[in-house]
């Protein structure tokens, strides 16, 4: 009975620790995929980000640059990246233009040589 009961529990726990994460994670990219609107930055599986420019039925027409679009099927999409926050850029610009600060130390010592 026990010999028999082992292989079973193994087998169990190889489902919920490999096979039904894994399920989750292909049902959220196959509701992603299906979910593209025109205008969404998307990361394709090949590592290529892109703007959504149109969708079909089975195709999706995808911008690379101004005046270079491709035509990929649903499935190279991989990713959809979040809208930048405008909040955020403000943030960065800010810090762009703040002057960089020279500690008195290190000016003194480049006096002295």
């Amino acid at each position: 009975m026990l010999g028999l009961l082992l292989p079973i529990i193994l087998i169990v726990a190889f489902w919920f620790l490999l096979m039904r994460p894994q399920q989750k994670r292909q049902a959220a990219l196959r509701q992603l995929q299906s979910a593209l609107t025109p205008g969404e930055e998307v990361l394709l599986t090949s590592g290529v980000f892109a703007t959504v420019a149109e969708v079909t039925d089975d195709h999706v027409l995808v911008t690379l640059a101004p005046g270079v679009d491709i035509r990929v099927v649903r499935n190279a999409i991989g990713q959809v990246l979040p809208k930048p926050d405008p909040e955020d850029a403000e943030v960065d610009d800010a810090a762009e233009t703040e002057e960089p600060t020279v500690e008195p130390e290190a000016s003194a010592e480049a006096e002295d040589n």
